[in-house]
């Protein structure tokens, strides 16, 4: 067999398949729990590639991918063709291109610096370019283009894949996920922007939350004064699990399947049922102990709240400024279309409800994990890689930058207002107004939802699906002299850190929260712990 493989490098996640490259045959799919890279977003990878190094991070990206390849079962001679997708960062990184010129914002600040911005086009090299990859002497490396520097081949991906190019009508396109990227066509030009949601929505920052695998309760709904969780079986359905008393966590009824998490799609339904079954009000949960009990000891507190409260907020003021860019009002939007894992999972009419979709549209499409199946494409076709090379160059686009934008400042802190403080819905219209930004409207109550998969990656292979639970990276150091108090590996929020002899450091990358967290780094009572020290380990 010829063979090839598709890789989608996911901020919260990669997701690969191999591919019989004579039939185009999907043959086996291996998704990973986190991203191999310390942190749980996409600024967190960017802050570690510069502040420690691009190769230490390029290391990391490409150790994980060739653990994912042996999950395969794909040696690096066999394979022919790679190709990659994902959003510039991510893409960057694998390929060990600098990244200097999506840290910044400002054009003063790169003149400053004299920072060169870096060609982001279609392109098809040797993979044996690659540092690591030396033995794919066979093999060609597929990567798609950028639409701009900053809107990456996974906004690509979204716009071609959401119909946006051949279609006038107004419409707006999400990828519900870690970065959550969003573009929006109103007259004939498209503006696109990253959000920047937070984790919350892959499951992770939640104390019992998981990205979309096997046994994580992805949907729940009230039976009664009872929660029915939703788990996803072995090829990612959602099953009947429990029926669990939310205030006592009692079981009423045993469900198929056990759960040992729960997914970002799954906190979306739980806050919208128990908003509508009066188990939450904004900003805090109804409870004794202001706890949700769900099935297998999982549940869902005031501060999983508020950390689901933020990334909502973030997508709502994302399209808000999208619209207020645009100079349209929220209410012209009639299609809305959701992408990603989240975005597949998730019920839509919940997600409607609770904001996540603008509450105008009267048409959903729900269309998966859009990355994955260009990079499928461009895999099994080089016209096709060409194909969006064209378009990405002929789309009439502008990028709107958030943490930069005056609107989306504004609306977000409306949002937090509105979620986290208790600030009602008409304060919040209100306010918005005096803004002079896009005022939201109440949720209609006609919406057609076409769900057109049933999973974000709808067909797996004859040979099933694998959840890498271990990317199997590592940071590694000596600490010279060190005492041995284990302090570092105490504040370890996640266990992510060990401590072996001779003061032997081995960070677990993936389960790190790298620059957010560090607390390893401020607990070393003689500050000996130096993140600048850290080498990469495959073992």
């Amino acid at each position: 067999m010829r063979t090839g493989v598709a890789i989608d490098l996911g901020t919260s996640g990669f997701r690969a398949q191999k591919i019989d490259l004579e039939t185009g045959e999907i043959k086996k799919t291996v998704i990973t729990l986190r991203n191999p890279l310390p942190g749980a977003n996409v600024m967190d990878h960017l802050d570690f590639a510069i502040h420690y190094g691009l190769d230490k991070a390029h290391g990391l990206s490409a150790t994980a991918v060739k653990n994912i390849l042996d999950e395969l079962g794909v040696s690096l001679a066999e394979m022919e063709k790679f190709a990659i997708c994902g959003n510039p960062i991510q893409l960057s990184i694998f390929q060990g291109i600098p990244i200097e010129d999506l840290a910044y914002a400002g054009e003063r600040k790169k003149q400053k610096y004299h920072i060169e911005e870096q060609n982001r086009d279609a392109r098809i090299i040797p993979l044996a370019e690659i540092e690591g990859f030396e033995e794919a002497t066979n093999c060609k490396l597929v990567v798609p283009p950028a639409i701009k520097h900053e809107v990456g081949a996974d906004a690509l991906a979204l716009i071609v894949k959401a119909g946006m190019i051949e279609s006038n009508e107004i419409a707006i396109a999400t990828d519900y996920g870690t970065n959550a990227e969003m573009a929006l066509k109103a007259n004939g030009v498209i503006y696109t922007g990253s959000a920047a949601a937070g984790p919350a929505l892959e499951g992770q920052e939640i104390e019992y939350g998981s990205i979309a695998s096997p046994h994580t309760i992805s949907d729940v709904e009230f039976e009664g004064e009872n929660l029915r969780c939703y788990v996803l079986d072995r090829d990612m359905k959602a099953t009947r699990g429990d029926l669990v008393n939310p205030k006592t966590g009692e079981v009423v009824e045993k469900g198929e399947l056990t759960a040992k998490g729960i997914t970002g799609t799954g906190v979306i339904a739980l806050i919208e049922a128990g908003i509508r079954n009066k188990l939450i009000t904004l900003p805090k949960i109804q409870t004794p102990g202001g706890v949700i009990h769900l099935q297998d000891g999982i549940k869902f507190t005031n501060k999983d709240l508020i950390e689901a409260g933020r990334a909502i907020g973030a997508i709502r003021a994302g399209h808000i400024t999208l619209c207020a860019a645009a100079g349209i009002d929220i209410e012209e939007l009639q299609t809305a279309h959701m992408s990603g894992a989240a975005g597949t999972y998730m019920d839509a009419a919940k997600a409607h409800k609770v904001g996540m979709i603008p509450y105008n549209v009267s048409y959903v499409s729900q269309i998966g994990n859009t990355s994955l199946t260009v990079a499928k494409e461009i895999l099994l076709s080089e016209d096709r890689l060409w194909e969006l090379q064209a378009i990405s160059k002929e789309i009439v686009g502008t990028h709107v930058m958030f943490a930069t934008s005056e609107a989306f400042k504004e609306a977000y802190m409306l949002e937090l207002a509105y979620w986290n403080e208790g600030m009602a819905f008409k304060m919040l219209q209100k306010f918005l107004k005096k803004k002079k930004l896009p005022i939201i409207g109440e949720p209609s109550a006609i919406i057609k939802i076409d769900r057109q998969v049933e999973r974000d990656i709808p067909e797996l292979g004859e040979e099933g699906l694998e959840v890498l639970e271990r990317v199997g990276t590592y940071l590694t150091m000596i600490i010279k002299e060190c005492e041995g108090c284990h302090k570092c590996v105490k504040v370890c929020p996640n266990g992510a850190l060990r401590m072996e002899e001779n003061g032997a450091v081995k960070i677990r990358t993936d389960l790190c929260d790298g620059a957010n967290c560090q607390r390893c780094l401020h607990a070393c009572p003689d500050d000996r712990f130096k993140w600048e020290n850290l080498t990469v380990s495959g073992k």
